[in-house]
């Protein structure tokens, strides 16, 4: 089961969200706003900024969201607002 990072908690407060640990198979976090379920988010296989930032530091997590936002760009989602 994912563990929901400092990160992804104080990015879901921002965005005026509530997120949870996802019910659905392979992904990470469950996104409701206003009580009601919006997004599933996050494949369960592959690590996002926050988990970066804690198993290796700032310097390689702001790297690697560089590269998550070069590969999305124009996208504008809950996965990027809140996992990277």
């Amino acid at each position: 089961m994912y563990k929901i990072t400092d990160y992804s908690r104080k990015q879901a407060k921002k965005y005026g969200v509530e997120i949870k640990p996802s019910v659905v198979k392979g992904k990470k976090i469950d996104v409701f706003k206003n009580g009601a379920k919006v997004a599933s988010i996050g494949n369960i296989n592959y690590k996002d900024f926050g988990t970066y930032l804690v198993e290796k530091g700032k310097a390689y997590a702001d790297e690697r969201r560089r590269l998550y936002r070069i590969r999305h760009k124009g996208e504008n989602n809950y996965s990027l607002k809140i996992l990277w």
